[in-house]
């Protein structure tokens, strides 16, 4: 591993690209801290010392933006308006036949996407700096403390416009640096942002365990999220593999086919988009609340079992909603009609069953068995935080579960292969051997 790890490094172009992409991320996290025009520093270091994030969407939203967000900083929305235009981007193509049409065009069309990607990203970065910052004119709304610091002293329209415009800005310097990262660096550079990001708060939750549950605590936590690590790893790792084989035929004097191959179907195919959804849908209730009477029945009921995270009534809808929406991503992402419709196209077809509508059945039922252990596995992983909170106060954005871990490991072994094939392409060994 090591050796592999110093080849990487004498390697004059993997070299390069490797620290071409640290110094981006190291960029982004000292953007992370620099203080939007506007902003009181103090007062919001004063407010953070008090916040209780939860974990709802404001606290997921944070945790993206690598605590950048309750800082106010210029990067304070992080990637997470490029995560929400991607997602919209993915789904419309179901809907929109124009879309559809240009996924299947190719790198052109891949490219249009993009671009909407692109536009759909600023125009959602100002709609969530407007809200940001109005919300952020109240810091007990922001910061759902009892803090009473004015982290913007001058609420005129010029400083709140400038404010906006600032992280409006700061979310295209983020989105073109992620792109830099993917064109010149390793990795895919959207998710390489993300994990540091992510990865950044993990020693401050970690060392705050420790201080306020003591060392055997800290080490008890060190030992699950081992266990939860490679559980991670296992499960993203797992794929169901349904053999295919290719028929021969005959092409002018050539004879093409005669071979065999397999459609990979992961055991988690939704990735994180199911807890993003739920996290999403369940702080709605909660920011409907906060615009209403206190004294309303509906609005303690919902204060009470639908704003914390740590109630039972929460926990039971946040993990019977990842399964929901586990399905359903499935549902649209996967389409078993139009990949049984190609193999039939290329004489391909599944051994024992016929080519066709019985070979699209038979991909639907394998992906319904599969997607049903993945959803509970979702659910499991992203309630970790919530136990934690209930079983040691810890931080809600607990490092070792929910949307932060599985981030991590995905991006970690996504990047290390990226490194491990373009050092078996020049040496031909790898880090596993």
């Amino acid at each position: 591993m090591l050796t592999a790890l110093g080849r990487a490094f004498r390697t004059p172009d993997l070299r390069r690209k490797i620290f071409f992409t640290l110094g981006i991320i190291v960029l982004v996290r000292v953007g992370s801290f620099v203080p939007t025009p506007g902003v009181d520093y103090s007062a919001v270091q004063q407010c953070i010392a008090q916040a209780e994030t939860g974990n709802s969407l404001l606290g997921l939203v944070n945790l993206f933006s690598g605590g950048a967000l309750l800082q106010l900083s210029v990067f304070a929305l992080g990637i997470m308006p490029y995560i929400t235009a991607s997602i919209i981007i993915q789904l419309l193509t179901v809907v929109i036949p124009k879309f559809e049409e240009l996924k299947k065009e190719g790198q052109q069309g891949t490219s249009k996407l993009t671009q909407y990607t692109r536009y759909l990203t600023i125009a959602l970065a100002i709609l969530q700096s407007t809200t940001y910052v109005s919300i952020a004119r109240d810091p007990a709304r922001l910061f759902q403390t009892d803090c009473t610091a004015q982290v913007i002293p001058d609420q005129s329209v010029q400083t709140l416009a400038l404010m906006v415009l600032t992280m409006t800005a700061g979310t295209g310097l983020i989105m073109w640096l992620g792109e830099l990262v993917t064109e010149r660096g390793v990795g895919n550079g959207m998710s390489l942002l993300i994990f540091t990001q992510i990865a950044a708060g993990f020693p401050t939750s970690l060392w705050a365990i420790a201080q306020e549950n003591g060392w055997m605590t800290f080490a008890g936590v060190i030992l699950v999220g081992l266990v939860v690590v490679a559980a991670v790893v296992a499960v993203e790792q797992s794929q169901r593999r349904v053999p295919v084989q290719y028929a021969k035929r005959m092409v002018g004097r050539r004879m093409y086919g005669g071979s065999s191959t397999y459609i990979p179907l992961k055991v988690n195919m939704a990735g994180v988009i199911p807890i993003i959804f739920a996290s999403s849908l369940l702080y709605l209730p909660a920011l409907l609340a906060q615009f209403n009477d206190p004294n309303a029945g509906w609005v303690q009921w919902i204060n009470v079992h639908l704003a914390r995270g740590d109630h039972p009534i929460y926990m039971a809808a946040y993990f019977l909603m990842i399964i929901f929406f586990a399905f359903f991503y499935v549902a649209i992402t996967f389409n078993p009609d139009e990949v049984a419709e190609n193999m039939r196209k290329y004489g391909g077809f599944i051994p024992g069953v016929r080519a066709g509508r019985p070979t699209a059945e038979y991909l639907d039922y394998i992906l319904t068995r599969i997607t049903l252990p993945g959803s509970i596995y979702l659910g499991l992983i992203s309630l970790l935080p919530l136990i934690a909170l209930v079983a040691f106060n810890a931080n809600a954005n607990f490092p070792f579960g929910g949307t932060s871990i599985l981030i991590i490991v995905g991006v970690g072994l996504e990047t290390v292969k990226q490194i491990e094939s373009q050092l078996q392409q020049r040496n031909y060994e790898g880090f596993l051997r």
